[in-house]
C-alpha cells in the first residue's frame, strides 16, 4: 500500500510538473507553510503549486481531477476559519498571479487576478481619487482574491458595504475544468448568465424551484457572511451570479480574475474617537450614530490597547470617521457626532484632523486581532507589549454579526454566555454593523477544554440566532461554523445549499471539508499535534512560562511580517527579509510555522537537525522587529538563536560563527597589531581572510581603531586626574573618599558627597562595547564630553570583580588590565547561536557589574545592539540569576540618561534637519522616545525612517547574505538619505547602519553623541588630549 501511494505521488508530481509553468513543489518545507491560515485548525496538503497565469491553474485542475486529488485556492492565509488549509493541491496566487490588469477610471472599475494585494490596488486608484471600499485590517496583505472568497468586509464596510457589493464580474474554472464568466443578469430562459448550458440549466432548476425558502431564509442583517448567497440569484435581485458566488470559499470555482466596482474617496477624513465607560455603553450607542452617515464606526475596549496615549479616558472607544470636501468640513460633520454622541452617553472624545496622528490611532484597531489573542493575566487592561501580555486567546468565534441595533443586548447576552463557560475574552470590531471580533481564551491543548470549546460554539451558536443575527459576520464560515449553519438557516436551506455545491462540484474537490458538509469544529486543530511537556531549551520565555512551544505557538497567522509597503510614518521593522525577498519563508509568520511543524514532526520530522528550519532562518536578521511590530510579540531573533544552539550543538558551524561570532576575542587579541592589520585588510590576503572567515567577498573589512576608547580613557584619567574606575567611590580634592548618598526614602541616589558637605556629579557606568571599543572609539569619546557637559560623570566598569572587605564599599580588585578578557554583552554569541559562551561571558559581566549596580549606578550603552542584548537577552538566557534582572533595569540609552539624570540640561542648539534610521533593536526592545525629545530640544528636525539597515551585525557580512543585506538598506534608509539635502545631519546610532551607509552609501552616518559633542566644541578638546602611545 505505501509503494502505491509512493507511485501516486511521483505520478501526480510529474504530470503536474510537466502541466504546469509555475512552480510545482512536494517540499516539506513549502508543504509546512501553508498547514495552517488564522484559524485554529491545521492540514497537511500533498503539494503547492504557484500558478502563473489562468491555463497554469486549468492544467492544475486536469491533473488534479485525474488523479481524484482536491484543490484548495489560497491567498494570504489570513482567513480564520481554516479555509485556506486543506489536503490536497494548494494552489498560491501570490507570488504571480497578482497583477492589476486595467483601471478604468471614468467607469470606477478595475479588473485584478486573485493574488492581488489590497494595499496595491489601492494606492493604483487612490491616484485616481478612488479606492476599494472593503479594507479588513490586513489590507497591507489580504489579497482580492481571498477578500472575494471570504465576502471580506473591514472598517468601512457602514459607507461601502461588503465585497459582494463591490464585485461587478468574475471569472472562474469549475474543477472539472469549464469556464465561468459570472455577472449580473439572465439570458433569454431566464438563467443566470456565463454559465456552460448543463450547470446553467441546473442552477435555474433549483432556483426557481426554491423561491419562497430563498426569499424568507435568509436575516435580514448588513453582515450576513454565512452560507451561500443564493438569494443573490433571485429575480428581484437582479439574478446576480456575481455576488451570489462571492463568499463560497473556493468551494465553488477557482477564481481567474475579476472586475470590482472603485469608489470615490473623500477629499479629506477627520477622526473622531468616542469614549464610554465599557464596550456595552459603546456598542448600545454605535448605531444611534448611523444617520450622521459616517464612513466608520469602530468599537475597541481599552483591555486591548498597550498605550492609551492619544486617546480620551474611558473604558472602551469608538472611532468614527468622517469625510468631507474639505478638512474644515469634515471637521464640522466630526464635531457634529461628538455633541450628539455626548448626549447620548459618551463620556469623552477627541478629533483628530492631522493624517499621521490618525494613522497612529488606526494602528491601534488594526493590531488587535493580534492583541486579544493575549489576554492580560489578571483580566484587567493590558498595558504591554504584545510580547508582554498573559494568556493565550484564540479565534473560533471571531466575527459573529446582528443587526446593530441588537448590538448592545447580545453584546450583554454573550458577555453572560462567556462567564457562564468560565471563559475570558475582550470583544472590540465592527459596532456600526453590529459585528463583533473576539477572541477566546479556550483551552485547545487538553480534551476538556475542547469539550468545553464546542460545547460554547453551540450555545454561542443559539444566542446569535436568538438575536436575528450571523454565525460569520465577515471571515466566512470554513470549518469553524459551517457545522452549525442548521442552526441558523435550518435543514431545509443548508441542503439547499448541498444541492448548489453539488451542481459546481459533483466530485466534491473543491476545498473539500468546507462551508457544505463540513468537518466537525473540534477537529484538525493546530495545537493537537505540539508536544505536551516543554522541550529542553537555553532561552527562559519568561513570557511563556518557559515552554518554547508556547512562544512558537504566538504566531496566529494574522501575517503583519509579510506587509510589503511602508505606510507614510511607519516606523515598523518588520520584517526586513520578507520585504527583500517577498518569499513567506523568509516571513516572520514562515519561520514560525516551520518551527511549528518541527514541533510537530510529521512534516519536518529532523527535529532541531532540520534543513528547512536553518535555510528558512538563515535570512533572518535577528533585527528584533517582530518582538515591538508583531501584535503577538513574536521573538524570531530569540528562537533563531536558541535553534542554532541546538542544530550546531556538538557539530562543526560555519566559518562566519567563528570568525564574527566570537568577534570580541579577535579583537581583544587583533587591538594591539591594529596598524599592520589594517595595512593588510588592503592588500590580496584580504580575500583569503574573509574566504577562510566566511565573510561575503564583497564586504570592505571595517578598519580597527588604532586606540581603543578603553585605552583613550584610561591614558586620559592617568593625566587628566579623573576618577578611578567605576567602584561607587571618587577621590576629593583633599584626598578623602566619598561614599554613597541615601535618599530620603532608603534608596541610593548615585551622587556622592564630598568631605566638605558638598554634592557631586550623578555618577553613571558608561558600558564599553565592542564595536564603540575596538571600531568606532570617536563615539564613546563623544558621549563622555557630552555626558561631562551635561553634569555627569561617566566611569568604565573594571575588568576584574569586585572585593568588598568587612562589609566596606566595594573596591577595584586591580586597574584594569589589557591582558585580561573584555566585558561583553554576548551579543555575538546569541545571534550566532553560541549560547553557552554567551552564558559565560554575560555571567562574568553580572559578577563585575552587580556591586556597580546595587549603588544605584545607571549603565549607560552607546551601542543600541548591545543595549538591547543587555536588556533582554541576559535576564533571559540567565534566568536563574536574579542579578541579571537587576543589571537588565539599570540599561538606559544615551538619550535616556541625559533625559533621566540631567533633565534639566539643555543641549547646543544646532538646527539641523536630519535623515537616517532608528536603531531596529532600539525600535524593538528600547524605544526611541527619549531621543526623539532629545533631537527636538537640540533642534534636529525631521523623523528617522524604520525598517533595518540590512548590515545587521554579523548577518551583513556573511557569505550569502549581501544581496539581501543591499536589499534591506534600499527598502528605507538609503532612499531616505539620498533624498537628504547636503545640510542635513545623518544620524545612525548603531555600528552596524554607520558601516553600511559607509559601504553602500556615500553619505556618513553619526551617532547622535557625535553630533552633539562637536556642536559642543568637543573636536577642539580630543585635539589637545594627549594619546596614549
Amino acid at each position: 500500500m505505501a509503494d502505491r501511494t509512493e507511485t501516486e505521488k511521483r505520478d501526480l508530481a510529474k504530470e503536474l510538473a510537466a502541466a504546469v509553468r509555475g512552480e510545482v513543489s512536494f517540499a516539506a518545507a513549502d508543504r509546512a507553510l501553508v498547514t495552517m491560515d488564522a484559524s485554529n485548525y491545521r492540514r497537511v496538503p500533498r503539494a503547492v503549486v504557484a500558478p502563473r497565469d489562468a491555463e497554469d491553474v486549468a492544467a492544475a485542475l486536469r491533473v488534479c481531477r485525474e488523479h481524484g486529488v482536491p484543490v484548495v485556492p489560497r491567498g494570504a492565509g489570513t482567513s480564520i476559519a481554516g479555509q485556506a488549509t486543506g489536503v490536497g493541491v494548494v494552489l498560491d496566487f501570490t507570488r504571480h498571479m497578482r497583477r492589476i490588469v486595467s483601471l478604468d477610471p471614468a467607469a470606477r472599475t478595475a479588473v485584478v487576478q486573485p493574488g492581488v494585494i489590497l494595499d496595491d490596488l489601492r494606492a493604483a486608484a487612490g491616484a485616481h481619487g478612488l479606492t476599494f471600499g472593503p479594507d479588513p485590517s490586513t489590507h497591507s496583505r489580504c489579497t482580492l482574491g481571498g477578500m472575494i472568497g471570504n465576502n471580506s468586509c473591514g472598517s468601512h464596510s457602514v459607507a461601502w458595504g461588503t465585497t459582494a457589493d463591490s464585485v461587478r464580474e468574475l471569472e472562474l474554472l469549475t474543477y472539472g475544468g469549464e469556464p465561468v464568466r459570472a455577472g449580473r443578469g439572465t439570458d433569454p430562459t431566464g438563467a443566470p448568465t456565463g454559465l456552460p448550458p448543463a450547470l446553467r440549466d441546473g442552477v435555474k432548476r433549483l432556483v426557481d424551484g426554491e423561491l419562497a425558502l430563498l426569499r424568507t431564509g435568509y436575516p435580514d442583517l448588513p453582515r450576513r457572511i454565512s452560507g451561500y448567497a443564493l438569494d443573490a440569484l433571485l429575480p428581484e435581485n437582479g439574478t446576480d451570479l456575481a455576488r451570489a458566488l462571492t463568499g463560497s470559499e473556493g468551494t465553488l470555482g477557482v477564481l481567474t480574475e475579476a472586475t470590482v466596482r472603485l469608489v470615490e474617496t473623500p477629499a479629506a477624513r477627520v477622526l473622531a474617537v468616542l469614549a464610554y465607560p465599557d464596550e456595552s455603553a459603546a456598542a448600545e450607542a454605535a448605531h444611534t450614530l448611523l444617520p450622521y452617515r459616517p464612513m466608520t464606526v469602530e468599537g475597541m475596549a481599552a483591555d486591548l490597547v498597550g498605550d492609551a496615549a492619544g486617546l480620551p479616558k474611558g473604558g472602551a472607544w469608538l472611532f468614527v470617521e468622517m469625510g468631507g470636501a474639505s478638512p474644515g468640513e469634515a471637521a464640522a460633520r466630526a464635531r457634529a457626532l461628538c455633541r450628539a454622541a455626548a448626549a447620548d452617553g459618551s463620556t469623552d472624545h477627541t478629533v483628530v484632523t492631522d493624517p499621521v496622528g490618525q494613522r497612529a490611532l488606526w494602528r491601534i484597531r488594526e493590531d488587535a486581532s493580534g492583541a486579544a489573542s493575549r489576554l492580560p493575566d489578571d483580566g484587567g487592561t493590558a498595558r504591554a507589549s504584545g510580547a508582554e501580555r498573559g494568556g493565550e486567546a484564540w479565534p473560533g468565534w471571531e466575527d459573529c454579526a446582528v443587526p446593530p441595533a441588537q448590538l448592545g443586548p447580545y453584546l450583554r447576552d454573550f458577555r453572560a454566555l462567556l462567564s457562564q463557560h468560565g471563559l475570558r475574552g475582550t470583544p472590540y470590531g465592527h459596532f456600526g454593523d453590529g459585528c463583533i471580533h473576539i477572541r477566546i481564551d479556550f483551552d485547545l491543548l487538553t480534551a476538556p477544554g475542547i469539550r468545553r470549546f464546542r460545547d460554547f460554539s453551540y450555545d454561542l451558536g443559539e444566542l446569535v440566532v436568538a438575536h436575528g443575527g450571523s454565525l460569520s459576520g465577515e471571515h466566512g464560515d470554513g470549518q469553524a461554523r459551517a457545522e452549525l449553519l442548521p442552526k441558523m438557516y435550518g435543514p431545509e436551506l443548508v441542503h439547499v445549499f448541498e444541492q448548489f455545491k453539488s451542481l459546481w462540484d459533483p466530485a466534491a474537490g473543491l476545498n473539500p471539508g468546507m462551508l457544505i458538509r463540513p468537518a466537525r469544529l473540534d477537529e484538525n486543530l493546530r495545537f493537537a499535534v505540539l508536544p505536551r511537556r516543554p522541550v529542553p531549551v537555553e532561552f527562559g520565555y519568561p513570557h511563556d512560562n518557559g515552554d518554547f512551544s508556547a512562544a512558537v505557538r504566538r504566531c496566529v497567522g494574522v501575517a503583519k511580517c509579510r506587509n510589503a509597503t511602508t505606510a507614510p510614518g511607519s516606523t515598523d521593522v518588520m520584517c526586513p527579509s520578507f520585504r527583500a525577498t517577498g518569499e513567506e519563508q523568509h516571513s516572520t509568520r514562515g519561520r514560525a510555522r516551520l518551527l511549528h511543524e518541527m514541533l510537530a514532526g510529521e512534516v519536518i520530522t529532523d527535529g532541531w537537525q532540520s534543513p528547512e528550519v536553518r535555510d528558512a532562518l538563515d535570512l533572518c536578521l535577528s533585527c528584533k522587529g517582530c518582538r515591538s511590530d508583531c501584535p503577538v510579540g513574536v521573538d524570531m531573533a530569540t528562537y533563531k538563536a536558541e535553534f542554532l544552539h541546538h542544530h550546531y550543538e556538538g557539530r562543526l558551524r560555519p566559518a562566519a560563527h567563528y570568525s564574527m561570532g566570537r568577534l570580541p576575542q579577535w579583537l581583544h587579541a587583533a587591538a594591539p597589531l591594529a596598524p599592520a592589520l589594517n595595512a593588510l585588510a588592503r592588500t590580496p590576503l584580504a580575500t583569503v581572510a574573509k574566504r577562510l572567515g566566511g565573510i561575503a567577498p564583497e564586504r570592505p573589512i571595517p578598519e580597527l581603531a588604532t586606540e581603543t576608547f578603553t585605552r583613550w580613557w584610561w591614558h586620559r584619567r592617568r593625566t587628566t586626574g579623573a576618577p578611578h574606575p567605576a567602584s561607587g567611590r571618587t577621590t576629593t580634592a583633599t584626598g578623602g573618599a566619598s561614599g554613597r548618598s541615601t535618599t530620603a526614602n532608603g534608596g541610593t541616589s548615585g551622587r556622592t558627597t564630598t568631605a566638605n558637605g558638598g554634592t557631586s556629579a550623578r555618577t553613571v557606568i558608561l558600558w564599553p562595547d565592542t564595536f564603540t571599543n575596538h571600531l568606532s572609539p570617536e563615539v564613546g569619546r563623544a558621549a563622555v564630553h557630552v555626558l561631562e557637559a551635561a553634569g555627569l560623570r561617566p566611569l568604565l566598569p573594571p575588568t576584574a570583580p569586585l572585593r568588598q572587605p568587612g562589609g566596606a564599599l566595594p573596591q577595584p580588585a586591580a586597574l584594569p588590565r589589557l591582558h585580561r578578557p573584555p566585558l561583553c554583552c554576548g551579543l555575538t554569541y546569541v545571534s550566532t547561536g553560541q549560547l553557552d559562551q554567551a552564558r559565560r561571558v554575560m555571567r562574568r559581566t553580572v559578577e563585575i557589574l552587580s556591586p556597580l549596580l546595587q549603588d544605584g549606578h545607571p549603565l549607560v550603552v552607546l551601542e543600541p545592539s548591545c543595549a538591547a542584548a543587555l536588556r533582554t537577552d541576559l535576564p533571559e538566557l540567565l534566568a536563574d540569576d536574579p542579578r541579571a534582572a537587576q543589571l537588565a533595569r539599570s540599561v538606559r540609552t544615551f538619550a535616556q540618561a541625559l533625559e533621566e539624570l540631567a533633565p534639566d540640561w539643555q543641549p547646543p542648539r544646532i538646527d539641523r534637519p536630519i535623515a537616517g534610521q532608528t536603531h531596529c533593536h532600539q525600535h524593538a526592545v528600547l524605544g526611541d522616545a527619549a531621543d526623539r525629545r532629545l533631537r527636538e530640544r537640540a533642534g534636529l528636525t525631521g523623523s528617522l525612517t524604520g525598517g533595518c539597515c540590512g548590515l545587521a551585525g554579523n548577518f551583513g557580512f556573511e557569505r550569502g547574505h549581501y544581496d539581501v543585506s543591499v536589499a534591506c538598506a534600499e527598502d528605507q534608509l538609503l532612499p531616505a538619505v539620498r533624498q537628504s539635502t547636503a545640510n542635513t545631519e545623518i544620524l545612525a546610532d548603531g555600528f552596524s547602519c554607520r558601516t553600511q551607509l559607509d559601504q553602500l552609501g556615500d553619505r556618513r552616518g553619526r551617532h547622535l553623541a557625535e553630533v552633539l559633542a562637536e556642536a559642543l566644541g568637543a573636536e577642539a578638546l580630543w585635539a589637545g588630549e594627549p594619546r596614549a602611545t
